[in-house]
């Protein structure tokens, strides 16, 4: 059956990048309003053969139909790309995901909580040190064991990296598992966990919707950027514990752990657009 969603949208992403505001968008410089050509068949099979497991049908249709990358939401949407004999998604954290463990469930939630809190009480503080190398040795230290837990690699498994945002921040699109299909955004940078992306009515949003609804935002007449952000953070989970700010700058002077923002970068989710 042939999906009509992605009928034009080469061209509207075309026009976009012939608007005298094209490069003010959020973005746009890292992906110029250029599409990849898409896959054909072939390819497509190649890459499920290799990762194992059947990509949602709407993210299917864009690659074969649209593009296997390029211009999209924030940054763009990562390419898949031929390298070595084999194919990638390439980008910024990328390489986040474990191409091992593409066909295994993604998971509903990340560490527990007590086990977080647990950790969070143990965190160095810089008045209990009379030496700041000290402080810095024990935080990095701790930070090790921070990452290893918000970061473990099964955390992410059944998902690809397909979109970043900066300062760490990323978005993942879930191929195995009961949700299969949706796109979840990443701000464990900031000490949360991963949520769902949700529409205006809160359900998760597809991969359709989620390259859709932005493409729409960003063709809006008036300004041509987005009104309120259709996809966001869930009412209520932003970064918790003060995951950005004095105690992530530490995190940032101790040299981070997994997926940490570059020294001296403060940002704080939800991204923007």
């Amino acid at each position: 059956m042939i999906d009509q969603q992605w009928n034009g949208v080469r061209q509207r992403v075309a026009a976009l990048g012939t608007r005298p505001s094209s490069g003010e968008m959020f973005g746009s410089l890292g992906h110029g309003w250029a599409l990849e050509d898409p896959l054909t068949d072939d390819d497509l099979a190649e890459l499920e053969a290799q990762i194992g497991v059947r990509l949602p049908d709407d993210y299917r249709n864009f690659l074969t139909r649209v593009s296997a990358g390029g211009a999209g939401p924030a940054h763009g949407l990562f390419p898949v790309r031929r390298i070595q004999g084999r194919r990638h998604w390439e980008g910024d954290g990328a390489d986040s995901a474990d191409p091992a463990g593409l066909a295994r469930p993604f998971p509903d939630h990340g560490p527990a909580p007590e086990a977080l809190e647990a950790l969070l009480a143990e965190r160095p503080r810089e008045e209990d040190f009379e030496e700041i190398e000290d402080f810095d040795d024990a935080f990095e230290a701790w930070d090790e064991r921070w990452g290893a837990l918000m970061f473990a690699p099964e955390r992410t498994a059944g998902a690809v990296v397909i979109s970043h945002l900066g300062c760490a921040q990323r978005e993942w699109l879930i191929i195995s598992g009961t949700h299969r299909g949706t796109v979840w955004s990443d701000c464990r940078v900031d000490d949360t966990d991963l949520v769902p992306l949700l529409d205006g009515t809160g359900k998760p949003l597809t991969f359709a919707r989620w390259y859709l609804n932005r493409l729409e935002e960003r063709s809006s007449p008036r300004t041509g950027r987005p009104r309120a952000r259709d996809a966001g953070r869930p009412p209520g989970t932003g970064p918790a514990r003060g995951g950005s700010g004095a105690a992530r700058a530490v995190t940032d002077r101790a040299g981070g752990g997994p997926g940490r923002k570059n020294s001296g970068e403060v940002c704080q989710c939800p991204p923007l657009l």
